[in-house]
């Protein structure tokens, strides 16, 4: 029919794809970065990540649920042994892994490399912190993962300088397959709710506040979560190991439980986009990280 212009409908994409590596290698920095917002706490110390975080990024014409996991480490405690097991998770529920390694990491674990050698879905090895190097040492990285895992693409980035992030992105796109959204498309960017997220903000701040042992020791649980027009408030209840330390949280007049609060509010607040009343309450609970039942109470299937 003359005049008459027929769109043909558009395309769209969806998939998983999920984040795996060792310990403090950039793996949430790089998902909070393809984000465009912090949902994963980073910090400068190891195994900052402890459950799998479903983070869903959304775009007219595709839908990415990208997914964070603990770091690959041996494990000493049971809560290591559930965290280890949402990462194997990962290799089984997947369209696309992504491996993320650092400039200057030359070594897998050989079960590791077993796993991801023999994966029914493409494999990316992302190298990660390349700001730190030269073009010599980044050529030579490529070359090394090339050759010890075979993936369908070795890419240099730099997820704290936002380096070849675009990059990535089109490349995921070019392996997803089309299909509807996973999630409804409105402003939900996780699988997990406001609770599970001001109670990593809570445990980010002890990991930035603490040092030693303080920081792996604990637990963080929102026990209360009321929303007003004007303030939420919110009660949470800090678990950890020993007596010992509980006074360590707590702080000489309780002077460290107090800026432990002041900064997490600040957080939380610039998260909910409003006040917060924050209280948090200090319990032990002897040896959680080995305990069955403390661990199913935290999340830790």
């Amino acid at each position: 029919m003359a005049g008459l212009t027929i769109f043909a409908p558009m395309s769209h994409k969806s998939g998983f794809v999920n984040i795996v590596g060792k310990p403090n290698v950039g793996k949430s920095t790089l998902l909070n970065a393809l984000m465009g917002q912090d949902l994963s706490v980073v910090t400068p110390k190891a195994q900052t990540t402890r459950h799998r975080i479903k983070a869903i990024l959304n775009e007219d014409d595709f839908q990415i649920v990208f997914s964070d996991t603990p770091g690959i480490m041996k494990p000493a405690y049971k809560l290591h042994e559930r965290m280890l097991d949402a990462v194997d998770e990962t290799f089984t529920d997947s369209d696309l892994v992504l491996y993320v390694t650092e400039l200057g990491d030359r070594n897998i674990d050989d079960d590791l490399k077993a796993k991801l050698t023999v994966l029914n879905v493409p494999l990316y090895v992302l190298i990660n912190k390349v700001d730190k190097g030269d073009q010599a040492s980044v050529e030579e990285a490529v070359a090394n993962w090339r050759d010890t895992l075979n993936p369908q693409i070795v890419l240099p980035v730099s997820a704290m300088h936002n380096f070849n992030l675009d990059v990535l992105l089109s490349k995921i796109l070019e392996v997803l397959p089309e299909g509807p959204p996973y999630f409804e498309k409105d402003d939900e960017i996780s699988d997990r709710n406001t609770r599970f997220f001001v109670a990593e903000m809570i445990r980010g701040t002890i990991l930035q506040l603490y040092q030693k042992e303080i920081p792996y020791s604990v637990e963080v649980v929102v026990e209360e979560y009321k929303e007003s027009e004007e303030i939420d408030r919110i009660k949470a209840l800090i678990f950890c190991a020993r007596e010992s330390q509980k006074a360590i949280l707590l702080g000489h007049q309780g002077k460290a439980i107090k800026k432990l609060g002041i900064e997490s509010r600040m957080k939380i607040e610039d998260f909910v986009g409003k006040k917060i009343y924050l209280e948090l309450t200090v319990k032990v609970a002897d040896d959680w990280r080995d305990n069955d039942k403390m661990l199913k109470r935290f999340g830790y299937e």
